[in-house]
């Protein structure tokens, strides 16, 4: 390497500017990657729609879930529509590779308590698997199309 191109490259380097995830500059790599105080719930939940599909019935669903964890830990929503007892608040679970919902219910009527939604990620973008009401997993098939 000669001298000239050194320089350069310690120039590069000299020049190197940071920036904090709100995009403000600021001086030193730790700054830049310092945890935010200010940090605002839009970025730290995100919302997707999915909707199930077993053959007979569609269900609506919202997700809540964090962006910045990866498989993304779901951290709220609800089921809308399609299931007895709709509404159905979602409790926890994850989206990634692939998919994990529990709800329980907090509509009327005499069903389940509780539903829990696996699957495996398949392009184009959905989960394909099963899900099952209180406990099982394993009692329906479904394909459940991501809409975000």
């Amino acid at each position: 390497m000669t001298t000239q191109a050194r320089k350069q490259k310690g120039q590069a380097r000299a020049e190197h500017r940071f920036h904090n995830p709100q995009g403000a500059e600021v001086k030193t790599r730790d700054e830049a990657f310092a945890t935010q105080m200010d940090v605002s719930a839009e970025a730290i939940s995100t919302v997707c729609k999915l909707t199930l599909h077993n053959g007979q019935v569609t269900f609506g669903i919202e997700v809540k879930y964090n962006p910045n964890t990866y498989p993304h830990v779901v951290t709220g929503g609800q089921i809308t529509s399609g299931i007895c007892g709709a509404p159905w608040d979602i409790t926890g679970g994850f989206v990634g590779d692939t998919i994990r919902l529990d709800a329980k219910r907090a509509g009327q009527g005499s069903c389940a308590t509780r539903i829990t939604i696996v699957g495996e990620y398949q392009n184009p973008p959905a989960y394909r698997g099963t899900y099952g009401f209180d406990g099982a997993t394993s009692s329906f098939k479904h394909t459940t199309r991501y809409e975000c």
